[in-house]
């Protein structure tokens, strides 16, 4: 059914390998930069406030797809900013790949921010009130009592953000990733005769990995409310 699979140019567990990792560091990437802004979000310094809520309302309404063009036209091909050794044989496959988790952290930062910024609004204002009345600063009250119940409470929506990060890493294919949904062209364009097959390939590995996904992170949030 699936004879085409035979072609030994059609590495299938390399390219969902390669999405497996541009979700996982872009992942990684995203939740630490988006911890940064939203504390800054919430900084009593106006500049710092200014700064992340200027940023939040650009990247995220800016197409992702515009963004990882800009990495790599905008950073590599004009600035001349590499992120991989040039000497290294694999570095234009290197840097495209490490140019693409650039553009996904920058834009899924965003939605994290807002995500962790709606689960602070729900710790009660009087938990900080009292912190700050026992001699925490900003910094103390914001990682040691409000970031830990945010995030507990907003388990369910980082886990939709994640989710939406790992389809979207079909995007680095436009400055040629080599991840799933480049395969996938690839196979589109060989194989005319099993356009459907191709689809239904590919369709069916996302959704095995999206499927576990979305069901150990709903257990998580599920553990996490009890814990509250």
């Amino acid at each position: 059914m699936f004879e085409f699979l035979n072609n030994p140019d059609y590495d299938l567990v390399g390219a969902f390998w390669t999405t497996i990792q541009l979700t996982f560091f872009s992942a990684i990437g995203a939740l630490v930069w988006g911890t940064i802004l939203v504390a800054m979000r919430v900084s009593p310094v106006p500049i710092m406030r200014g700064f992340a809520t200027a940023y939040v309302n650009i990247f995220r309404n800016t197409p992702l797809t515009v963004i990882i063009i800009f990495t790599s036209l905008g950073l590599s091909s004009t600035l001349g900013i590499n992120l991989a050794a040039s000497d290294s044989p694999t570095s234009l496959a290197d840097n495209a790949f490490r140019l693409a988790v650039l553009g996904f952290v920058v834009y899924t930062a965003t939605f994290v921010c807002e995500s962790l910024r709606s689960g602070i609004n729900t710790v009660p204002v009087g938990q900080a009130e009292a912190a700050r009345a026992l001699g925490l600063n900003f910094l103390q009250v914001l990682t040691l009592i409000v970031l830990p119940q945010a995030f507990r409470s907003v388990i369910a929506p980082l886990a939709n953000v994640l989710i939406a990060l790992l389809k979207n890493t079909t995007v680095a294919s436009v400055i040629g990733v080599a991840e799933a949904s480049l395969l996938m062209s690839t196979m589109v364009e060989n194989e005319s005769d099993s356009l459907f097959l191709v689809f239904i390939l590919f369709a069916l590995v996302f959704v095995a990995l999206v499927l576990p996904l979305g069901l150990l992170l709903g257990w998580v949030a599920k553990k996490a409310e009890v814990k509250r």
